[in-house]
Formats: structure tokens, sequence, C-alpha cells
């Protein structure tokens, strides 16, 4: 198997028609914005990561407006360029990447809109395609893993201020705080291969994130992380996922609003955007099955500083997922 792996990696070959803009030759400013500046394509077999905008937030019990979260990450990241810079991973000659748009969504209407990303997640699946996503609201894992994971349940890398394992919230059940529970309750997560890094701000009652805990989640506080430093919390990271398939998920309002002030629940005394760059470049060599950064609310951020490091941490992902989308084809 090994042997195979390293073949493909010789014998693969750009393919032209999935090659980002060059920045070089185009400037950034020029065209319309993609994500990463990558070409515009429908869902197809001949896809390997597909990037997608999910531009839903009603979910949301506070303040909305990252409906306009993939938007701004587009134009964000035309900054991106094809080669990282530590670890040497040139995603677009491992993987034939795209932006294959938005998934639909109803503005009006939470029950048809998550019916509706489903159905989208689902058709990229069956394809064969890995899902690269920038939301909306937290809600939005849910659809995206009913999509992906209903054959077999997933390890979870969850960066967060928020548990989001509530039962309800203002008497729903589907919504940005409650989407992690509903993952385990319908099989689509592994409750002992989820780890949740970054927790903190005040709760709602003592059980905010209890129920994870009693179901086997590794929960580490933003206080927990100060005491264990990061070189351990990484080690924790990968004995926690282990080799089965992982989603990763990244709320921005993980990172300390110094850094991300542009999302709709902003808690102080965060992550820094380093802290996540270094725990996804950790994530190399795991089975990785798709991924989203969710939160992102431009409204409230004039300088755009959050969106470029949504950008940043998406491409961050990219890298890790094309990679383990190439050795294991």
């Amino acid at each position: 198997i090994l042997l195979q792996r390293v073949l493909r990696l010789c014998i693969m070959k750009k393919d032209p028609r999935f090659q980002p803009v060059d920045a070089s030759v185009t400037p950034r400013f020029s065209g319309i914005a993609t994500f990463m500046r990558t070409q515009r394509h429908e869902i197809s077999p001949e896809l390997d990561i597909a990037l997608v905008g999910v531009p839903f937030d009603i979910g949301v019990n506070y303040r909305t407006g990252s409906r306009q979260g993939p938007a701004a990450v587009r134009e964000a990241s035309r900054l991106i360029r094809c080669v990282h810079p530590v670890s040497g991973i040139a995603p677009y000659e491992l993987c034939n990447v795209a932006d294959v748009g938005d998934a639909p969504v109803n503005p009006i209407d939470l029950a048809r809109s998550i019916s509706l990303i489903e159905e989208f997640f689902a058709r990229l699946h069956a394809d064969g395609g890995l899902p690269l996503s920038i939301g909306g609201d937290d809600t939005v894992p849910l659809p995206v893993l009913r999509g992906i994971a209903r054959k077999q349940p997933v390890g979870i890398f969850h960066i967060d201020s928020h548990a989001d394992t509530l039962d309800t919230l203002a008497g729903t059940t589907i919504n940005h705080a409650t989407t992690f529970r509903r993952g385990v309750e319908e099989g689509l997560i592994d409750p002992t291969r989820v780890i949740q890094i970054g927790l903190r701000g005040s709760r709602f009652s003592p059980d905010d994130i209890k129920w994870g805990q009693d179901h086997g989640f590794t929960c580490i506080t933003i206080d927990d992380y100060e005491r264990m430093g990061r070189d351990e919390v990484v080690a924790r990271i990968r004995a926690v996922l282990g080799t089965g398939p992982t989603y990763m998920t990244i709320d921005i309002d993980g990172i300390d609003p110094a850094w991300a002030p542009g999302t709709g629940v902003p808690e102080i005394g965060g992550l820094t955007p380093r802290d996540v760059q270094v725990m996804i470049r950790a994530l190399r060599g795991l089975h990785l099955v798709g991924g989203d950064i969710c939160e992102v609310a431009p409204c409230f951020d004039p300088t755009g500083i959050t969106a470029i490091t949504a950008a940043n941490l998406m491409w961050e992902m990219l890298c890790v997922l094309a990679d383990s989308k190439a050795t294991r084809c």
C-alpha cells in the first residue's frame, strides 16, 4: 500500500483545468473572487477537494451576519499562494481543487435550509470529493456531517469557545449551540474521538460542557491549554483522533476577538491564530475527510482581519486535507 501511495505521488501531474489563478501574473485585485483564486467548477467526480460556501445564519440566538462569511473569505483569500511555507505541501499538485460555489439555503426557513445543505454535501460525497467549507453559523457542521458521515461516524477536531452540546436553545433543537450533541445522537460522530479546544466564557449552567465529557469528549478549556502547553495539546489531539476518519471544524470565536473580532459571540481570553495554525499542521498524516470554518461575520469587523485569519486557516486545512487525500488514493 505504501508503495502504491509513493507511486501515485510520483506520477501525479498538474491538471491545468484546476490550477488557481497565478498572482504573479494576474494581479490579486483582478477578476471575480473565488476561494484562494481556484477555478469555479461544478460538483464532479473529477474533483478531489471542493471548496464550498454555506451562507446560513438563522441558527443563531444573538448576532447574525455570518451569511456574509463566505463572500468575505473569498475576497480575503486572494492573498493565498500555492505552496505551504513549512511543510512544502503544494495542494494543487496533489489534488484537483475547485470552488463549487455556495450550498443552497432558504434565508427564512431553517429546516428547509438544513435539508438543502445536507443534500448538497451528500451529492458531493457521492462523487468522491472532500468538502472544505466556510459558513455560516455553527449549525452548519450538522448538515455537512449528515451528508458525509451517515455510513461511518467520524472523529472531530474542534476549535471553539463553546462546546455546542446543549439539548435545546430558545426552545429549538437544531441551532448553533446543539450541533455536536445532535451529531452524536444521530450516529454521525464517534464521541470517544472528539477533542474540543479553547472552551471558555460564561455558561448557561454547569452542565454546558458536561454532556460531552460524560459521552467521551476530550474537552480542553483555555485554562487547560495554558497549563498543558501547546506541545502537550498537540500530542493529545493525535492520541484522541487516532487513525480513524476525522473531520475538522473551527468556530472563529475560538480565536481571541483581539485577532478575530468579526464574529457573533466573541469571548475574550482565547487562542491566537498561531496556536490554531500549529494545531492544524499537527493533523498531517491523519485520515481527514473534510472541514469547515464557521461564524465569520464581517459586518462586525471593519478591518477585515477576521476574514484574513479565516482564509489563512482555510489554507492550512486545505494543505493537510490534500496531503491526506493524496496518500489514500
